[in-house]
């Protein structure tokens, strides 16, 4: 029978991971072959994993990394099934790890099947899952490239990125801030303008068909009805509909019997309301659209524009 030493193990638990009996238990068994041994929890894992391939992995870690002249990151999560784990060091240093190397791939496909410490990101995450005793695996995978890239991570469960045009003054606070935006309201698209007319109606379709059935329920019970949009995109709102709506605050001011004279300060703002109300699919959906979250008071849009840059791009991954 082969000798095992102290240093053996612990040569195997550097290289692996797996804990100090785990990694005895696999030279014993190896009868001392340092390969084999890492070959026994490598099968070690494959059969953890096998009988977990159908746990729920919503937990884990969400990390960035941008390169080192800011025009390139990356964003992953790397999943697990408890937030025990999930919050782990060595599993958060894991996902540092595999977040840097996948800066180099532009497919998850293509990280997944590349080299990492003499085997494959896959064949790790495989590995890990024996050593840890739940499923592992690398659940988001972006990609962002720009002329300056800046990132946000919010406490390890969410991950954005953001491109602008050009590198300015405070460019790194910019795309932090639109970072977090992104990470906070979850955006799908940059503008209002991006949208397709057919989805736009669906949607309208859809968001009138729930508020009528809920006004249903809210007549039947004596309460009050919510309104029924006709617009939810300033796509919608053409010069008509916003002539239309400035006719309809003057008409509420007169039957108020507010002085005419006052009307030129109080119509801007009863249009913008009416904008407002009526465009709830950009502020959900379109990044440059939504209220900016450090100052409610603008959009996103301006105050990008403070900066003379454009966004060029966003990306975000999250767990669960």
């Amino acid at each position: 029978m082969a000798t095992i030493t102290a240093a053996d193990v612990n040569k195997l638990r550097q290289t692996t991971g797996a804990g100090m009996m785990d990694c005895k238990k696999a030279l014993v068994e190896a009868e001392g072959d340092f390969d084999k041994a890492i070959e026994n929890l490598r099968k070690k894992g494959q059969k953890v994993a096998a009988n977990r391939s159908d746990r729920e992995s919503s937990e884990g870690a969400a990390v960035s990394f941008i390169n080192a002249d800011k025009t390139k990151g990356a964003i992953i999560t790397l999943n697990c099934e408890t937030d025990f784990v999930g919050k782990n060091e060595t599993f958060v240093a894991l996902a540092k790890e595999l977040v840097e190397k996948a800066i180099n791939f532009s497919s998850k496909e293509d990280f997944l099947a590349s080299e990492f410490n003499g085997m494959t990101v896959a064949e790790k995450l495989i590995e890990q899952t024996g050593v840890i005793g739940e499923k592992i695996e690398i659940g988001g995978f972006e990609i962002l490239e720009g002329a300056y890239i800046g990132s946000y991570v919010h406490v390890n469960k969410i991950a954005a990125l953001t491109a602008i045009s050009t590198p300015v003054e405070n460019g790194d606070i910019l795309t932090k801030d639109v970072s977090m935006q992104v990470a906070s309201m979850g955006a799908d698209t940059l503008s209002y303008k991006d949208f397709d007319p057919a989805f736009v109606a669906s949607e309208l379709e859809a968001r009138i068909a729930i508020i009528e059935k809920e006004n249903e329920e809210a007549k039947r019970l004596g309460k009050t009805l919510k309104n029924v949009p006709k617009y939810i995109s300033y796509s919608q709102l053409t010069e008509e509909v916003l002539k239309q709506a400035e006719e309809d605050a003057k008409a509420e001011l007169k039957a108020e019997g507010k002085p005419e004279q006052i009307w030129d300060k109080i119509v801007p703002g009863k249009v913008l309301r009416f904008i407002s109300d009526n465009t709830t699919l950009d502020q959900e959906k379109a990044l440059l659209d939504q209220n900016f979250i450090k100052d409610d008071s603008k959009k996103v849009s301006d105050h990008v524009k403070s900066f003379n840059v454009d966004i060029t791009g966003f990306k975000r991954v999250s767990l669960g």
